[in-house]
């Protein structure tokens, strides 16, 4: 009882002295993919943020998937002061997919499989008043996806042939946007 006291007590008094916004991605709601996220102050000019990030489409030209599923955890050094100016993030996150690669565009092959993201996000915060703020990122990073290559013409089988699974690892921009915060 004595533990859960002092964890109640430690917790509400960080949560006192914390900032936290509710976020959600405007540039991506605009193709129909939705990205949320929260992010809380973690110390002086630190903060942790987490977003999910999904694609629903079977696919944007009938035959190639478009379905993607991501959490990305991330701490961020806020430069100027927390939620206002730029800021630097760290980030490593999975993701799970059924889509059809850049490199594999106009082609009938595509990739059902899961991965995992290393990267960082550069933004700026811009404070519209007390409870609202724009936040304009970008992020790349390395990504490490394990696949099976799959046709989408109807032909049977997989495309390509190793034993278990294909594995490809590439550097690529892959998140951005516009999230319009609102402070809890």
């Amino acid at each position: 009882m004595k533990k859960f006291l002092i964890l109640t007590v430690l917790f509400f008094s960080i949560q006192s002295q914390s900032q936290t916004f509710i976020k959600f991605n405007a540039a991506t709601a605009l193709v129909g993919v939705p990205n949320i996220g929260i992010e809380t102050s973690i110390g002086e000019k630190l903060t942790f943020s987490v977003d999910v990030m999904a694609s629903f489409w079977e696919s944007f030209d009938g035959h190639s998937p478009m379905k993607f599923y991501t959490l990305t955890p991330e701490v961020r050094y806020h430069f100027k002061e927390k939620y206002n100016g730029f800021y630097l993030g760290g980030h490593a996150g999975p993701d799970m997919y059924q889509i059809q690669k850049w490199n594999y565009w106009g082609s009938n092959h595509y990739e059902d499989g899961f991965g995992y993201r290393l990267g960082i996000t550069a933004g700026y915060n811009i404070k519209l008043n007390d409870k609202f703020l724009l936040d304009i990122f970008a992020g790349a990073g390395w990504h490490q996806g394990f696949y099976h290559g799959y046709y989408n013409d109807g032909t049977p089988g997989r495309y390509e042939k190793a034993p278990n699974w294909n594995k490809s690892g590439e550097w690529l921009p892959y998140r951005g946007g516009v999230m319009i915060s609102y402070k809890l």
